[in-house]
């Protein structure tokens, strides 16, 4: 290996990585409990839901669907739908995603959103495979029909990691208590209503949905702490307290006269108006 190439890989590990170890670190560490869980509620599953679990729960909350349709409705939840699949949810989370990297002057949110997306979809992938659920029948479908094995609802999983962390981290960049709260109330909104469109439209079992929410929001809750971890970590080395929404000092809109350390692409990064760095 030429120098030339071990200078960039130095510069590079010593800017992506030797810096977020601890929140590399949690983040790995949580993914496999992740996967973990997704496989042990699959076997859970398999082993306890089965028929009791379609006529307890799936079939009759798919026949209610199927009262609810309309040729209207049908449409317009199929376009809401479309947008947490494969194709429109990395696009909005791209968009969210550099939003919010521009809104914190730091590179945190294309780590933690775009390490956390990656695990959703592999834990989605491995349960699909493990399981091979098949979907509702045509028969009480909407088109435009899918194939693949419908435990867990990828859609409801990965809307809810991006959509969760998304929330997560623009409520550090505001300060009014009323848009957190609003903010809070849209997102969770948005990721009930996508896992509601994929039972009303036939493509999966109200149970590959809920199990979508709950994996989801544990991967969310572990991404988080691995986000208050760092700073922890951070904070220590550098003589200031961890990001909090109370604390004004890490907020774009914080109290004149706080400060902090400087750091370059970090916990020191002003934020957009020039004012005190934005928690990211």
């Amino acid at each position: 290996m030429n120098t030339g190439t071990e200078t960039w890989l130095t510069k590079r590990w010593g800017k992506w990585v030797v810096p977020y170890a601890a929140l590399w670190i949690t983040m790995l560490i949580g993914g496999v409990v992740v996967v973990a869980l997704a496989l042990l509620s699959a076997e859970v599953y398999d082993d306890v839901v089965d028929d009791a679990g379609l006529a307890n729960l799936d079939k009759p909350t798919l026949g209610f669907m199927e009262q609810l349709r309309s040729p209207g409705l049908d449409a317009f939840v199929t376009g809401f739908t479309n947008i947490g699949g494969g194709i429109g949810m990395p696009i909005l989370g791209s968009i969210l995603t550099v939003w919010l990297i521009w809104a914190s002057r730091t590179w945190r949110p294309l780590i933690l959103i775009g390490g956390a997306a990656a695990i959703s979809v592999t834990a989605t992938a491995m349960g699909k495979k493990l399981i091979g659920r098949t979907r509702p029948d045509h028969a009480d479908a909407v088109p435009p029909y899918e194939s693949s094995p419908s435990f867990p609802s990828g859609h409801t999983l990965n809307t809810t990691v991006v959509i969760g962390l998304v929330v997560y981290l623009a409520c550090l960049q505001i300060t009014r208590t009323l848009a957190r709260v609003a903010l809070i109330a849209a997102g969770t909104l948005f990721i009930f209503a996508m896992g509601m469109s994929r039972v009303y439209l036939g493509h999966h079992w109200m149970t590959d949905v809920i199990i979508g929410w709950v994996l989801g929001l544990a991967w969310v809750g572990i991404v988080i702490l691995a986000h208050r971890l760092f700073h922890v970590v951070r904070h220590r080395e550098h003589a200031g307290p961890a990001p909090t929404f109370d604390n004004e000092v890490h907020l774009r809109d914080g109290a004149a006269g706080t400060s902090a350390p400087e750091e370059k692409d970090d916990v020191g990064a002003r934020g957009p108006t020039g004012g005190p760095p934005a928690a990211g």
